[in-house]
């Protein structure tokens, strides 16, 4: 630059030999160079709706911690699945709140045919079959104690859990589930509830592993949800992945992939997207997350506030889940998201 030239142009030049004539901005100027050059999109496709059973007929009732979500009885559920059905989404994952008089130290009630969880499932498919149905066999909805597994002086017992879970995964397809998603960490879980179905006729039905399920701070609202808040005694940090370790969660998804999981998932969602995507560019398998109940809650929150917009909020965070790999997303956002993704 010269004392001759002014200032502005020089500027304007310097810029333009750095950036030997890219401009990145040409394709954000406009909407439809934007939706032209999007590299990821969230669809209807990508949903699975988490819903809560409860005992009953035309009951509901509402969740405080999870303002818009509600604990309903089989026949409604079957209600929502009939709305699931229509706004296009896949599948719906049933938990269930299980009366206390039926709860005890072994949650011995999931091995019930006609127990809540697989009357809602016969409901849903009754009502609507062509939807998938993914169901729990995890215990606590079924314990005293909230936790996962069998209680036995003060330890959380691994085989003989694994044993009731998977003769209760055999009734959970009998009723109907599509998809049997086991969170409650045991080790050998995944290869046992796969002989047994398959022992029982069941072959067909599929197994999303909870590969990696993190001690998280995350899991509060659904505790209500289901009614074990109150109940944990200790905490479950014993079977549960450490929120610091990766390794760990790849050997955990390992195992259970060379046991017999068709898929797996992570959870919570946002804050382990990390783990989704070396998940997926590690074993690119179909690899799903859950947007827990903890952050359903904090977007909620937020809006409810006026701190955010809770829309936005909602929408851009189910897309950083496809960004990261994810093949899908378990998200009580989901009929809400449907019914945008529709207009």
């Amino acid at each position: 630059m010269n004392r001759h030239t002014p200032i502005g142009t020089a500027m304007q030049r310097s810029v333009d030999e750095i950036t030997q004539g890219r401009r990145l901005r040409r394709m954000r100027k406009a909407d439809w160079s934007r939706r032209l050059v999007q590299e990821n999109r969230l669809t209807v496709d990508d949903l699975i709706w988490p819903v809560f059973a409860i005992e009953g007929e035309n009951r509901r009732e509402s969740i405080a911690a999870m303002p818009g979500v509600e604990r309903l009885s089989p026949d409604l559920l079957a209600r929502e699945a009939e709305r699931a059905a229509r706004l296009g989404i896949p599948a719906l994952a049933i938990f269930p709140n299980v009366d206390m008089s039926l709860r005890d130290e072994t949650g011995s009630n999931i091995l019930v045919a006609d127990n809540l969880i697989n009357r809602a499932t016969r409901a849903i498919k009754d009502a609507v079959p062509e939807i998938g149905v993914i169901t729990d066999v995890a215990l606590d909805p079924f314990t005293s104690h909230g936790h996962d597994g069998i209680l036995r002086d003060g330890i959380i017992v691994n085989d003989e859990t694994v044993a009731q879970i998977a003769a209760a995964a055999v009734l959970q397809a009998e009723a109907g589930a599509d998809v049997i998603a086991p969170s409650d960490m045991m080790d050998g879980r995944i290869g046992a509830i796969r002989d047994a179905l398959d022992a029982a006729g069941h072959q067909d039905v599929a197994i999303m592993s909870y590969a990696t399920k993190f001690a998280s701070a995350f899991y509060g609202p659904y505790r209500e949800a289901i009614g074990t808040g109150g109940l944990l005694k200790g905490d479950k940090k014993t079977y549960y992945i450490d929120p610091a370790n990766t390794d760990e969660a790849v050997r955990e998804t390992e195992q259970d992939l060379a046991e017999g999981a068709d898929m797996i998932m992570v959870k919570p969602g946002l804050p382990y997207l990390d783990i989704v995507h070396r998940l997926k560019a590690t074993f690119a398998v179909p690899t799903f997350a859950y947007q827990v109940s903890g952050e359903y809650a904090m977007i909620e929150a937020a809006s409810a506030n006026g701190w955010l917009d809770g829309e936005r909020a909602m929408m851009e965070s189910l897309l950083a889940f496809k960004r990261a790999g994810c093949d899908g997303i378990l998200t009580y956002f989901a009929p809400r998201v449907a019914e945008l993704l529709q207009r």
